[in-house]
This record gives C-alpha cells, structure tokens and sequence, in this order.
C-alpha cells in the first residue's frame, strides 16, 4: 500500500537541507579559479569500467565526475543534499524517505525520476550486478516507490543514523535505461560525460551544459593520460606536459611537494591489508595465518611504501572509525619469536609452509617494495617464497577473481560505520569472490551482524570488540598501516579543490588560478 507522505514533516526532517548549504560549501573552493583550457590529469591507472557501483581504485577518477549520489558529506562529516534535495529518517529508524532533486537531467537529457531510483536501488541489491554497494543494501527490506519523486526505504530491523547516511552517500543513481549496461554505457548525472576514450591510453572529458549545480563545472574539458608509473607521471609534471597527477605513490609525491608543486591529501584514507585466500595452501590453517599477525613489519612498511604518510595499525580501520582500537597495535606489534611459536602450533611441514606465492602488482612500484619487504621477513623464520608479479587488469582479475595464495591490497569506507568495510571484496559477507559463499569464517559474520543489531553505548561497544576479536582471529586480512589514497600532486596555478571523504577525485570545482 502506498503511504501519505507528509510533505512538511520530510522537508524538516534530520537532514532536510537545502540546495543552498550545498552550493555554499563549494564556493570557497571555485572562487578564485577559472576555465578556458583543458585540465591534463596524469592516471598511473587506466579505469576498469564505468559501472560507479565497482568501487575499485581505478575508478576513483571517474565516479564523482560522471555520476552524483543522493548526499554527500562535508568536511565535517555532515551530511548535504545532492540528487535528494532532502532525506527523512523515521523516529523507528526502521525507514528513510528520499526526495529527488527537480530539474536534474541525466547525459541523454532525460530528467532523474523515481523510477530511476527504483532500477538503480535493484542493481544494487542484485548480488551479481550491485558489486561494492550490494552488500551496503543488506539492511534494505524493501522499497516503495511513493511518486515520481519520493522513495521510502524500509529496513529489515532498526538502522543507526549513520548507516543511513553511508547508504546513501554510497548510492550512485543510474538512469533506468542504463542499468544493464553501465560497465560500457555512461549515463549519469554527473558534471561531465565522456567525449574519448583510448583503452590503455587517454579519456576526454567535456563539461555537462546542463549540471544542476549553478556554475558548475569550471572546466569545460578534462584530458586523462595514463602513464606506466609514478617516475613518467612526475617528469611529465615537471616538464609541463600534464597539469596534475592523481593517484601516484607517497614517495613521489613528497619529492614533489618539497619541490614546490600542491600535494592534496584527501580525508577518506585507505587501509593496506595483507589478504589471505583461506582455501588455498598452507593458509587454511588458521594458526598459520595468525602468526602473519606478528610477522609483518608494519613501520617499515609504512616507511619503505608510503614515505610515512600514515600511521601503523593492525586493525583495518582509519583513526576516525568508531571501531578503532589502539590497543590493537601495540599487543600484535612485530614480533617474531610470537610468529614462529604460531607457525610452529600450525603443525605444518616447512614444505608446507612455503607451498604459496606472493601475488603483487607490477603497476604499483610500492606494492612490489612492501611484498619484498615481507618476502625478506619471513626468511628469518624459515618461510622463503616467491613474489608473483602480474601487470594491470591480469593483477586485478587475480585479485578480484580469488586467484591468488595472499596479497597486498588497500580497503576502503574505513572512517565510516563498520560494516562498510564488507564493500571490500575480502570483507563480502556475502558472495566473496575470494573465500567463497557461505563465507567460511562464521565468527566475523556473526560479528558484522552484531554490529548491525546494536543500539545503545553498550551495546555498541561490545559489538565492535567482538568485531576486532574475530578480524585477528580469523586472520583472513591482516591491516598493516593507513595511507593517504588518491594522493593529488599539481602545479601551482591549479586550484579549487573540493575535499570528499572517500578522497575521490571531483573535477566540478577545478580550475586555473593563472
């Protein structure tokens, strides 16, 4: 049945902003900045597809600039309107009314509707099509279309406010006739659409005439090239050939910067985790794998892969989280002798022990450092392995497609609720590429679940540390250090960056300053 909305009631509900608070948080950053010439962005990565519900790290370039989602937050974690002019979370917290911005149009000028909502809502609660944010939609019943602009979501139990919000800041809206087609088909809303694309090479972005965002884009053309590596990336700085380079590694940034050009450091960091496939070799022994809890050397990680910009950490979380727990590091600090006692409990043979591979990227010059790193450790313990080293998306199939022994690999939404961190494929509770369906490590889905469940401090606090308990235990993802994802280098005259949380990269404000 379709339930009477009470129109005043939504509008002033928890998050019943206006269009105007969102406008106002980007006009600092665009106000000195101008068009006029193409933005040559530099990429060490090329995309994997146009699909903005496959959050990898290749697509952190494109998501935001060719698709809007229904709130974003800002620099304060507050959530602001974006294609919903207003949310209403119900006093229950058992639904969340959306409202859809009036007179946003979509790239092929068809204007955002409900029913647009509607098919981007069942692509992503479609366990083969709604990749990173099918699992977010797990507290989601069911939805009701209650007009061509209004949307309630019911839940299938009370959902904190955050959760929520996380939902819907996750929620990239596709039109309804791309749904199908949207790894090869763009169709957003979002300020640019795409004019070329070069498998390998470059993209051409040109400016949205008809962005509902006053003023916006600045640009009115954006040139992508991707380069093999941060060295070409940099001197293609230095020489002028590129205006910014998005995505490159910690140490190339930092000569960078000291050099005089911008580094931009964005607030969503990410997370480095050893993942560990536990169907393969010696790494279904669960004391096999919890001595990696000891054995990696997270400081010289964090030095020799990220020039220090971070912090150690062997919980997957960013300090802003509220599952962190500091305590963590200190009692699974680096330590070998604990290492070698867990490896001698697994009761493997040393064959056993070094029947695996190291998969690395060879696109990531860090990656490689960080697994020769590891590499060189465990040969103080008896452990002497190899590095597998796969380029571009032959490393991504590997990775994505479960091929691999263990591997180095940042997670994301770690500054959100949680639960978010499931959007990472080693954290699928359900229909992990990796470990498999039923995921085999009951005790951490129990622990997601609980942490869905809990209401109240106490309740909360509980369910986090059982949370943190069954992450060390089950030892499928060892976290190693936070890092500054998507790390921005630009020349001077570049301006009018707008921060996100998920520090992926927003071109709608960019411009020149000279």
């Amino acid at each position: 049945m379709t339930q009477v909305i009470n129109r005043r009631t939504l509008l002033a509900g928890v998050a019943g902003v206006g269009l105007a608070g969102a406008v106002a948080a980007d006009a600092g950053a665009q106000a000195a900045v101008k068009g006029g010439k193409p933005l040559r962005v530099a990429l060490l990565n090329d995309i994997v597809n146009f699909d903005p519900h496959q959050f990898s790290s290749q697509n952190a370039s494109i998501m935001r600039n060719l698709y809007d989602t229904l709130i974003e937050y800002d620099d304060a974690g507050k959530p602001i309107p974006a294609l919903a002019s207003s949310f209403a979370i119900a006093p229950d917290n058992l639904s969340c009314t959306v409202v859809l911005r009036a007179g946003v149009t979509f790239h092929s000028g068809a204007p955002l509707t409900s029913a647009d909502l509607d098919a981007t809502l069942k692509k992503a609660n479609d366990p083969k099509t709604g990749k990173n944010v099918y699992p977010t939609m797990g507290v989601v019943k069911d939805w009701t279309v209650v007009d061509p602009k209004t949307v309630r979501l019911n839940f299938k139990a009370k959902v904190p406010d955050r959760q929520v919000t996380d939902l819907l800041q996750f929620m990239f809206v596709i039109a309804a006739d791309t749904t199908d087609s949207a790894e090869t088909k763009v169709n957003g809303t979002g300020p640019f659409t795409v004019a070329e694309r070069v498998l390998g090479q470059r993209m051409r972005l040109v400016a949205n005439p008809k962005y509902w965002r006053a003023k916006q884009p600045v640009l009115s053309e954006v040139i992508y090239t991707i380069f093999s590596d941060d060295d070409s990336a940099a001197a293609a700085l230095e020489s002028k050939a590129v205006d910014m380079i998005f995505g490159g590694g910690a140490r190339a940034a930092v000569r960078l910067r000291n050099a005089g050009y911008h580094l931009w450091q964005g607030q969503g960091q990410l997370v480095q985790v050893f993942r560990i496939n536990t169907n393969m070799g010696p790494f279904r022994n669960e004391k096999f794998r919890q001595a990696f809890n000891y054995l990696l050397d997270r400081a010289a990680i964090l030095r020799v892969g990220y020039a220090g910009l971070g912090e150690v950490t062997a919980l997957p979380w960013a300090p802003a989280s509220p599952a962190a727990d500091r305590s963590y590091d200190k009692t699974y600090a680096f330590d070998l002798k604990k290492g070698e006692a867990l490896l001698k409990a697994s009761g493997l043979s040393p064959a056993e022990m070094n029947d695996w591979k190291l998969l690395a990227s060879g696109s990531s010059q860090d990656a490689v450092a960080i697994s020769q790193i590891v590499q060189g450790t465990l040969k103080k313990v008896g452990i002497d392995i190899q590095l597998e080293i796969k380029q571009g998306s032959e490393y991504v199939d590997a990775l994505l497609g479960g091929k691999f022994s263990a591997t180095f690999g940042g997670v994301g939404n770690v500054q959100k609720f949680p639960t978010r961190i499931t959007t990472n494929s080693i954290y699928r509770t359900v229909n992990n590429p990796v470990l498999g369906n039923p995921n085999p490590h009951k005790a951490y889905v129990a622990a997601i679940a609980r942490v869905e469940s809990a209401f109240g401090t106490a309740d909360v606090k509980a369910a986090y540390a059982a949370l943190n308990k069954a992450l060390v235990e089950s030892a499928f993802g060892i976290a190693t250090n936070t890092y500054d994802v998507f790390l921005t280098v630009a020349a001077k005259n570049v301006g009018g960056f707008t921060k996100d949380l998920d520090s992926l990269l927003v071109l709608r404000t960019l411009g020149f300053t000279s």
